[in-house]
């Protein structure tokens, strides 16, 4: 299991709360999984349309278990951002 501070962003940010918070897992998967485990309702349902960076690094379109964490990693959760 990995330590990896999860930072929410914009909409996400709103339904979680917080703007940041600490969870252990191995996978991008098993991350999600506990965050809607502790936030249910709203964040859930604003995870369905965000994008994720770990470490930096964007997931696209890779299946969120094949997405490894490494100790001491940041989850970043984008939802849609309106601009231009």
């Amino acid at each position: 299991m990995a330590k990896v501070t999860v930072r929410y962003w914009a909409a996400a940010k709103a339904a979680a709360g917080v703007a940041q918070e600490p969870y252990d897992a191995a996978t991008l998967a098993d991350t999600l999984a506990a965050v809607r485990a502790r936030h249910p309702g709203e964040l859930s349902r604003v995870l369905l349309r965000c994008s994720f960076l770990i470490d930096g690094d964007p997931v696209g379109t890779r299946e969120h278990e094949t997405v490894r964490l490494a100790d001491g990693g940041t989850v970043e959760v984008l939802p849609p951002f309106a601009g231009g």
